[in-house]
C-alpha cells in the first residue's frame, strides 16, 4: 500500500481532514498529517488564510520540508488547497516521489524552480466553479499535462473545501467520487 504525507488547508488540521485521513487509512495506507499551523484551527476560511499570511507562507513550505524530513522519498505527497503548496513543491523537488494529489489547488511549476517530473503522476480536484481556484485553472491544466500521468477532475459546484467533511462546503457526493478516484490512484501509485 502507499505511504501518504497529506498536508492540511487553511483552516488548520479540522476533524474533517483527520477523517479523509482516517479512510485512507481505513483502505490500507499509511497517511501522516503534520501540523503546520502547531494546533490552531479556524472556523472560517478567510481567517486561516489571513493567519497562514501572518505566518509566512515560506514558513509554511519550510513546515512541510520539516514534515517530510524523516519519511522516506518514496511517498505520495498530497494537500488540500493551501496544503497544495508543500505537496506539490515536494513533490516537484523532492526525489523519489510517488506522486502528487492536490484538492483544490495547483501552482506553476516555475514557482518551485522548474519543470513538473514527467514520471511523478498527479491528480488536481477541485470544483469547477470555485472562486478560489478559478485563478489557478490554468496553472492546473499545465500541472495536468506536464505529468506523463496527469489528471485534473473539476466537479460540479462552487465549493472550494468540498472534500472536507466537518466544514459547510462538504458535499457528500463529490466528496465520495474523490475519495474514489484517490484510492485507485493510490492503487496504481502504491509500491509492488
Amino acid at each position: 500500500m502507499a505511504e501518504v504525507l497529506l498536508f492540511h488547508h487553511a483552516q488548520g488540521l479540522t476533524p474533517g481532514v483527520t477523517a479523509f485521513a482516517g479512510e485512507l487509512r481505513a483502505a490500507g495506507h499509511t497517511v501522516h498529517t503534520p501540523d503546520l499551523y502547531e494546533g490552531r484551527t479556524f472556523s472560517d476560511l478567510h481567517e486561516g488564510v489571513d493567519f497562514a499570511r501572518q505566518t509566512g507562507f515560506e514558513q509554511i513550505l519550510e513546515r512541510g520540508k520539516l514534515a517530510a524530513e524523516d519519511l522516506p522519498g518514496r511517498i505520495v505527497y498530497a494537500g488540500f488547497s493551501l496544503g497544495g503548496m508543500p505537496a506539490q513543491m515536494l513533490a516537484q523537488t523532492r526525489p523519489g516521489a510517488r506522486g502528487a494529489l492536490l484538492f483544490h489547488s495547483a501552482i506553476t511549476p516555475s514557482e518551485f524552480g522548474g519543470d513538473w517530473p514527467r514520471d511523478v503522476p498527479l491528480q488536481i480536484h477541485a470544483m469547477e466553479k470555485d472562486e478560489w481556484f478559478v485563478s489557478d485553472i490554468d496553472a492546473a491544466r499545465e500541472l495536468a499535462g506536464s505529468a506523463d500521468d496527469g489528471k485534473l477532475f473539476l466537479y460540479p459546484g462552487d465549493r472550494h473545501l468540498f472534500a472536507d467533511s466537518s466544514l459547510p462546503d462538504y458535499d457528500e457526493p463529490a466528496a465520495a467520487l474523490l475519495k474514489r478516484r484517490v484510492l485507485e490512484f493510490l492503487g496504481r501509485v502504491a509500491p509492488v
